[in-house]
């Protein structure tokens, strides 16, 4: 290999750069780094050599985009530094790239100017695929997507004729107002969220009914958002009645932790000898001493690996019919709440 100096110039390492130093064409490094291309396996051992001692890297942007496949992927999130939102965009971005995927994450912001600059980033890009997670991304992003013939996949949404990844959220919640009544507590609250979400609402609705089903009383506070202080908000409206409720299920646990805390710091209860908590998501917080949050799993991973799996089955075949893929969240008992019978904790 002829050394001698070899300038560097300020940017990435070019394929032009690895081939004068390696003394071939410019073409032979584009076929040493294309699989199944013909090159002399001298030749190849020459571009690697050359490639390994510049700290080459081969620009796969570029090369998805002149074969019209960037292997981009759009996650398309509201608030993805949130509670479980931030374990599930951690998750999908993982099984993306081990399947040779570039995530390209896309906050779709609050505003109205935020959701198209959103809009424009993940179009203009050519992203390869979509998909779209629970919260409150506009169903625009979805009609754009079809119209530019990406495939989708949505995550706890309700859009029809979408492929879909979804947790059984009605079920969950109605086993949770099953759990209070069998522990003897007939008055029973839900801390919800005016973001109104799909899964929001599925929740609160589900505890709802099955909670009146079961001949309880239920009252409804709804926080500003799904967040912490969403859940301060909702225990300062519930536990300000009289009386009081005795047990309360959170529509997520980033709501139950907020409202733990002013239910102790600011109305001195115990919990849960004074007040039944329940959560859903099983974050990773729940377990910390402080709470020992009684909660409905969701598991980040099985839910990224099943969207992937959608994803795949969108790519293999543009034509077939809408699929949707419902899991089951896990109970996790732990002490906030009372568990009814023996049969509770399973």
């Amino acid at each position: 290999m002829r050394r001698g100096n070899c300038p560097r110039t300020p940017g990435f390492v070019s394929a032009q750069q690895v081939a004068d130093l390696a003394g071939v064409s410019r073409s032979a490094v584009s076929r040493t780094f294309t699989p199944g291309a013909s090159v002399a396996l001298e030749t190849r051992e020459k571009v690697l050599e050359a490639a390994t001692t510049l700290g080459y890297q081969v620009n796969d942007l570029a090369r998805g985009l002149l074969a019209n496949r960037s292997r981009l992927v759009g996650l398309v999130v509201t608030k993805p530094e949130v509670g479980f939102r931030a374990h599930l965009v951690a998750s999908l971005s993982r099984a993306l790239i081990r399947r040779g995927n570039i995530p390209f994450l896309i906050d779709t912001g609050s505003s109205e100017q935020e959701m198209q600059a959103a809009q424009a980033a993940l179009f203009g890009y050519r992203a390869e695929a979509t998909i779209i997670l629970s919260g409150s991304p506009p169903a625009s992003f979805a009609e754009l997507a079809r119209r530019n013939g990406q495939p989708l996949v949505m995550i706890g949404r309700a859009e029809a004729d979408r492929d879909h990844v979804r947790t059984d959220n009605r079920r969950a919640a109605a086993r949770a107002a099953a759990i209070f009544v069998r522990s003897g507590m007939n008055r029973l609250a839900v801390a919800g969220s005016a973001s109104g979400t799909p899964s929001i609402v599925e929740r609160e609705d589900a505890f709802v009914e099955a909670a009146e089903r079961l001949g309880a009383a239920v009252r409804i506070a709804r926080g500003s958002d799904t967040d912490y202080a969403g859940g301060q908000e909702a225990a300062a409206v519930l536990l300000g009645l009289r009386p009081r409720p005795e047990a309360i299920f959170c529509v997520n646990d980033l709501m139950a932790l907020g409202l733990m805390d002013a239910a102790r710091s600011r109305f001195g209860c115990r919990i849960p000898q004074d007040l039944s908590v329940i959560g859903f998501d099983d974050i990773p917080e729940a377990s910390w001493d402080a709470y020992r949050l009684t909660t409905f799993r969701q598991d980040p991973e099985e839910i990224a690996a099943r969207a992937i799996g959608q994803l795949e089955r969108r790519l293999s075949d543009p034509e077939a019919a809408p699929s949707t893929v419902q899991l089951e969240s896990v109970f996790i008992a732990r002490d906030s709440a009372h568990l009814g019978r023996p049969d509770d904790a399973e």
